[in-house]
């Protein structure tokens, strides 16, 4: 599975036990999935970087950092990652705190194998539209940064519904010059109709008023 960048999501696995994450990683590997594992929580987040795309398996009982520290830092970083807490003791105020903070799922082990898989694909396919929607807005929003400070007045009133020759007036300008700005912001926000600039400016500032 791809998202909309070319950034492939792995499986990040954090087990103190390393016959558990040798086999989560092996079982990983049967369905052409890429794991990467850590043997304590400080070790996955030092390596973990803002925009990490993947399902986070996570054991809850873990020596210097427990799995519920690691969740709480992940929290403070705002982390796009679907989390999979697993853990040997039937501890259900753990298992009740583990989904208040947002894990995906929680498992106790031993567990099948593939109640392991159908929840690593399950987490993957939640969140790949997630991270597509993300991939897609940071491409709008670098693409708005290459418009020139004239441009961006020009587009202000464009997807306010001003027709040309009100643009023209309000910012004196000639028509001609409106259509050339125009064209040259349709190319830089990367839409092949103007309908496509509206219906995706409308999109993100919707989305932005609905998070305030």
């Amino acid at each position: 599975m791809k998202t909309g960048g070319e950034q492939k999501p792995k499986v990040f696995i954090v087990d103190d036990n390393p016959a558990v994450r040798d086999a989560i990683r092996w079982l990983m590997k049967q369905v052409n999935v890429e794991a990467e594992t850590f043997s304590i929580a400080r070790e996955f987040l030092a390596a973990y970087k803002p925009g990490m795309r993947g399902c986070l398996i996570l054991d809850i009982r873990m020596p210097e950092m427990s799995g519920m520290e690691l969740l709480g830092r992940l929290t403070q970083e705002s982390a796009s990652l679907p989390i999979i807490v697993i853990t040997g003791h039937g501890d259900v105020d753990l298992a009740v705190r583990a989904m208040k903070a947002g894990v995906f799922e929680f498992l106790q082990k031993p567990f099948k194998d593939q109640v392991l898989l159908d929840a690593v694909q399950a987490a993957l396919g939640k969140y790949i539209p997630i991270w597509e929607e993300q991939d897609r807005r940071s491409e709008v929003d670098q693409n708005l940064s290459t418009l020139s400070r004239r441009e961006k007045e020009v587009f202000e009133l464009l997807v306010g519904g001003k027709p040309n020759k009100v643009i023209a007036h309000a910012l004196s300008l000639s028509i001609r010059t409106v259509e050339a700005h125009r064209a040259a912001i349709m190319e830089k926000m990367n839409v092949r109709s103007f309908s496509e600039l509206i219906e995706m400016t409308r999109h993100f500032r919707s989305d932005d008023q609905r998070s305030r």
